[in-house]
C-alpha cells in the first residue's frame, strides 16, 4: 500500500525542487537588477567609487609603520592632514612613503600614545594639530576602534580585507557612510529634537577617501559654491558648541601626556614634529579666539621640545584658501605638500632616499 504513494511523492518533491530552483534564480535576477540600477543611478548623479575609511583600512596601514625612518614618514592628526597632504606629491619629492593614520573628527592623542607604547616604532612622526580636536575633552571612539581592531584582527579578517577592497573600489553603492541604511537614514532632513546632536550631512563629493587614506574633494564639489556653503553651515553648527576650550589642570594633564609620549618615541631614536594646517574665514577666527597660539601651540612645542610648522609662518602655505574654511582642494594640497617637503628639507628633518619607494 505504501509503495503506491512513493512515485507520487517523488514527483511532488521533484516539482518542489524545480519551483524552488526557479524562485532562487528569479530572486537572484531581481537582486542583480536592483543593484545594477542603483549603481547606474549613482554614477549618473556623479558619484564615484571610493573606500570605506573604517578600522580595517586604518589597521592595514597601522601595520606598515615599522620601515626605517629613511624610507617613510608616519602622519597622524584629524581630517585636515588627510586632505592637505598629497601623498603622491610627497612620495615623488622625497622618494619615501607616507603612512596616513589620521582620523576624521578625532584627536591624534590616542594614536600618539599607541605609537609611543609600541617599542618597535622608531621612525619619523608628523603630528597635525587642529586645536578644537587635539585639545578636546570629549573622546571620539574612532581611534580606539581602529587601535583595538589592529591589535586583535584575525587571519580571516586579514584575508577578508584583501578580498573586499578590489570589489569596494569598483562599486559606488558600497560606500557604507553614504549608502548603507544607517547612512541614508542619517542624511534625511528631519528636525532634531532639543539636545540631540545633528547628523553631519556632508555633500558626497566633499569626502572621497582613497585607498592610501587620503581624502580629497571631487572636481564637482570644488566648482560648486553651493556645496561649499553647505559644509560651512555644518561648521557653523559646530561653532555653536557651548563646551568651553580646555584650560587649567585638564590642559596641564594633556600637555604632560603628550610630552611623555613624545619622549618615549625620541628615546628609541624616533623623531616627532608638529604641524598646523591651514584654515580660513570664521573657522580660523573662532580657533584664534578660543585657542590663542601662545597658550596652546607655542606651549605644546615648548613642553615637548619639538619643532613645529605653523602654516601662517610660511608665505607659500599662508596664501592657501580652503573653499569651506577648513580643508584644501586637491590642487592646493599639492602646493601645501611641496612647501612642507621644502621646509623639512631646509631644516634637515627630512632625509631623501634616492632608492625610491616600495
Amino acid at each position: 500500500m505504501l509503495l503506491t504513494y512513493i512515485p507520487g511523492f517523488l514527483n511532488f518533491s521533484l516539482m518542489q525542487t524545480q519551483v524552488s530552483g526557479k524562485s532562487a534564480i528569479l530572486a537572484l535576477v531581481l537582486v542583480l537588477l536592483f543593484f545594477t540600477s542603483w549603481e547606474l543611478y549613482l554614477r549618473h548623479k556623479g558619484v564615484t567609487p571610493d573606500y570605506d575609511d573604517g578600522p580595517e583600512l586604518w589597521a592595514h596601514f597601522r601595520g606598515k609603520v615599522y620601515e626605517s625612518a629613511d624610507k617613510q614618514t608616519v602622519f597622524i592628526g584629524s581630517s585636515r592632514i588627510k586632505y592637505d597632504l598629497d601623498i603622491a606629491t610627497w612620495q615623488n619629492l622625497t622618494n619615501t612613503n607616507a603612512i596616513q593614520l589620521a582620523m576624521v573628527g578625532s584627536s591624534p592623542r590616542h594614536m600618539l600614545t599607541d605609537l609611543a607604547n609600541d617599542q618597535n616604532f622608531k621612525g619619523k612622526l608628523v603630528v597635525d594639530v587642529t586645536e578644537v580636536l587635539f585639545f578636546s575633552k570629549r573622546g571620539n571612539p574612532k581611534p580606539d576602534e581602529g587601535i583595538n581592531y589592529y591589535k586583535h584582527r584575525t587571519p580571516a579578517q586579514r584575508v577578508s580585507f584583501i578580498l573586499d577592497k578590489p570589489i569596494e573600489s569598483s562599486f559606488a553603492f558600497l560606500n557604507e557612510d553614504k549608502y548603507s541604511i544607517n547612512g541614508m537614514l542619517g542624511s534625511l532632513h528631519i528636525k532634531d529634537r532639543p539636545g540631540v546632536y545633528p547628523f553631519l550631512d556632508f555633500p558626497v563629493g566633499f569626502e572621497l577617501n582613497m585607498f592610501n587614506r587620503q581624502n580629497m574633494m571631487s572636481a564637482d564639489f570644488v566648482a560648486d559654491t553651493n556645496q561649499h556653503n553647505q559644509v560651512k553651515a555644518i561648521w557653523g553648527l559646530l561653532k555653536g558648541d557651548p563646551t568651553p576650550p580646555m584650560s587649567g589642570k585638564p590642559l596641564d594633564s594633556v600637555m604632560q601626556s603628550v610630552k611623555a609620549d613624545v619622549a618615549k618615541i625620541k628615546a628609541r631614536g624616533g623623531e616627532v614634529i608638529f604641524t598646523r594646517t591651514p584654515s580660513n574665514g570664521f573657522f580660523l577666527m573662532a580657533e584664534q579666539h578660543m585657542y590663542p597660539r601662545p597658550a596652546y601651540w607655542d606651549r605644546l612645542l615648548k613642553e615637548t621640545s619639538c619643532k613645529g610648522i605653523y602654516y601662517a609662518d610660511y608665505p607659500a602655505m599662508a596664501s592657501l584658501q580652503c573653499p569651506e574654511f577648513s580643508h584644501l582642494t586637491p590642487k592646493d594640497a599639492v602646493v601645501f605638500t611641496t612647501a612642507l617637503v621644502s621646509i623639512l628639507k631646509q631644516d634637515k628633518w627630512l632625509s631623501f632616499n634616492t632608492a625610491g619607494t616600495k
